[in-house]
């Protein structure tokens, strides 16, 4: 796995922090512990699934659909970022 650069210069865990681990987990069948590890591990894998998707079949209203995702994920990324710090 790659080290966090963000980690190694500051000392803290940057908002990506356990992605890799996540997806390395999720793809050995250990979902449980891939979202423990990163919450938004499965909403990111749906919207990728949407944008690959989209790339070849277009919807009336693909723009919201992304918008609504991408909005989803930060937030999940934003929160599990401030809980993980919290604790």
């Amino acid at each position: 796995m790659f080290p966090c650069l963000n980690k190694q210069l500051f000392g803290i865990e940057c908002l990506g922090c356990g992605i890799q681990r996540a997806t390395f987990l999720f793809f050995k069948g250990e979902f449980l512990l891939a979202f423990k590890m990163y919450p938004a591990i499965y909403t990111l894998f749906l919207l990728t699934l949407f944008l690959i998707f989209n790339l070849f079949i277009k919807f009336k209203y693909d723009h919201t659909i992304k918008m609504g995702l991408i909005f989803l994920n930060v937030g999940i990324v934003v929160i599990s970022y401030f809980i993980k710090i919290i604790h």
